[in-house]
């Protein structure tokens, strides 16, 4: 079925690397034969997912597939990413603050530290730290942690996001994922695509000049990684698989086939689809009412039912369903050919989402930089922001929006790029048939993405380095979540932070400062209201200066320099 992908993006992706992939002997190995028990890793990323999105986290949208993960695995319900696509990447990969690892904005070089837009040299990745100790490495999808290369004129850039110029380099060559520890990669180096003909399509280096007649970008990715478990499971020597989607991102682009099945699904509208999300989410253990309540609905102005836009709206979000729908499907086939190679009871399959859903408009931005004005064959591309045109095709760039996206983050506060819990907060699951004691349990241990670096390399007893490459590299920031795995109680992080384009938080046991960009602090108790509906500033000044005193702190060490 999936033949169309394999042959011309996979295959291409093996035979440029596969002579580079060489079977790594790992500690202690003493000869072919010998197994390695190091678990294999399997960490799968989705792109702008909402908090309450997954079946199994309370929504409507169907993912047996994440759902059979969670009931036999571990969902967490306060584990945190840096609310933003690239920064919460570089935190992932690396183990440190997104600022230390180079990613405080997007990928433009501001040539300072702590914004160079790119995994900087005094880090390592997952793949370089695992791949030293043995471990076969491979990646399929989004990178977006490396500068993002320009023509000079806006001309030119449109002529080559619109596939009639070709120009080989998407970033500087030595950011991409195989010079930072991947034996193999095949996906998108920059950040959007269209997802029937991305832009910035490699294989290894090698850029993809066409894609295949019925692409779709979200089953190459998930078909590049069950063609790599299949090959990696050949060989002795355990592997780690990053496997980084661009679903559910915009622009909404979905085969029509899967939009259809969530047609009628959101003609209910926004405040009913958050109640009953917020009441399945509740029955389901993940919230306590008494403590998490339902946040107000954003622009309360415009109900629903006085929506002129009701069609438009209610297929924007059937398409957004539908691109998530078929991302679980793909996991699925992940997860069948590990059972058919014999790997799943010593895998762990993490997955999360790099940041809360958008409440961007992306019809507003109209085409450039990233965005095209035309597709391969020279048809228009529409952005929509009059909600003429229906969403989905490849011929119209939108989003879900404001309305959507509070929902997709249910029962929370805003959205991606905000430190309010609705950016911050993601879905993740755990599940390792090996290592999970607690099937199907939930925890509320505090955890952050940059604790996977911790994590994995002390599942796959790799030595995190002092140096690498002949840099010196920072110390490890992140905590490992094997005692969560194991079910004990962890000694977590004192506070966590985060800043991005001047939006910031510091959490610190109950309590949380966080402020919008040129707004005021709001200081929330976060145990007795985790929906931070309760502005508790003015009746604790004291635990403001405090808690701001010690974000300048933090600011002032891990290179961050906020906008005013």
């Amino acid at each position: 079925m999936y033949d169309f992908y394999l042959k011309p993006c996979i295959y291409l992706c093996f035979s440029l690397l596969l002579a580079g992939c060489g079977n790594k002997k790992s500690p202690g190995e003493s000869g072919e034969d010998q197994a390695d028990p190091r678990p294999n890793i399997v960490l799968i990323l989705a792109d702008d997912l909402g908090y309450s999105d997954l079946g199994c986290y309370g929504g409507e949208i169907r993912t047996p597939n994440l759902d059979y993960l969670a009931e036999n695995g571990l969902r967490f319900t306060r584990f945190y990413n840096t609310s933003r696509c690239c920064p919460s990447r570089a935190s992932l990969l690396t183990g440190l603050y997104n600022h230390d690892a180079g990613i405080g904005e997007m990928t433009t070089d501001r040539n300072i530290p702590g914004y160079r837009g790119y995994i900087t040299e005094n880090t390592v990745t997952l793949a370089e730290v695992l791949g030293e100790a043995g471990y076969q490495t491979g990646m399929s999808g989004k990178w977006h942690v490396s500068n993002t290369v320009v023509q000079d004129t806006p001309e030119k850039q449109l002529a080559w996001l619109n596939h009639q110029e070709f120009h080989p380099l998407f970033a500087p060559i030595e950011q991409y994922p195989t010079r930072r520890g991947f034996d193999r990669y095949f996906g998108n180096i920059w950040g959007v695509v269209d997802f029937f003909d991305p832009f910035s399509l490699v294989s290894g280096t090698t850029p993809v000049r066409e894609v295949p007649e019925g692409y779709y970008h979200t089953d190459a990715i998930n078909d590049t990684a069950v063609a790599y478990i299949d090959d990696f499971s050949r060989k002795k020597s355990p592997f780690f698989l990053y496997v980084a989607h661009t679903a559910p991102h915009w622009p909404l682009m979905a085969p029509e086939e899967d939009i259809e099945k969530y047609a009628d699904t959101y003609k209910s509208g926004w405040e009913a689809i958050r109640k009953e999300r917020y009441a399945r989410m509740t029955a389901m253990g993940l919230i306590d009412s008494t403590t998490t309540v339902l946040s107000p609905q954003v622009q309360e102005d415009l109900s629903w039912e006085d929506n002129p836009d009701k069609e438009w709206d209610a297929r924007a979000m059937a398409v957004h369903a539908a691109m998530i729908d078929r991302m679980d499907r793909g996991i699925g086939r992940i997860i069948d050919k590990l059972k058919a190679t014999g790997e799943i009871d010593n895998t762990i399959i993490v997955f999360l989402s790099d940041n809360g859903a958008s409440s961007e408009n992306a019809a507003a931005y109209g085409p450039g930089f990233d965005r095209p004005g035309e597709t391969r064959n020279g048809e228009q591309i529409v952005y929509d922001t009059e909600k003429e045109h229906l969403p989905g095709p490849q011929t119209v760039y939108s989003s879900i929006g404001k309305r959507w996206a509070n929902v997709a983050n249910t029962p929370f506060r805003l959205w991606k790029a905000q430190s309010y819990e609705g950016g911050i907060r993601t879905p993740m699951i755990a599940f390792w048939p090996r290592g999970i004691q607690e099937k199907g349990g939930i925890t509320d241990q505090v955890a952050h993405v940059m604790d996977f670096m911790a994590t994995f390399a002390q599942m796959g007893q790799a030595p995190y380095p002092e140096s690498f490459n002949g840099n010196d590299i920072l110390p490890l920031q992140g905590k490992s979540l094997v005692p969560v795995f194991e079910g004990k109680k962890r000694e977590g992080h004192t506070a966590l932070f985060n800043e991005h384009f001047g939006a910031r938080y510091v959490r610190q046991g109950h309590w949380k400062l966080v402020k919008r960009n040129r707004q005021d602090w709001h200081l929330y108790d976060v145990e007795k209201d985790q929906s931070e509906t309760r502005n508790l500033a003015a009746a604790h000044p004291d635990k403001v200066k405090e808690l701001d005193s010690l974000w300048q702190h933090w600011a002032k060490s891990h290179q961050v320099l906020p906008k005013p």
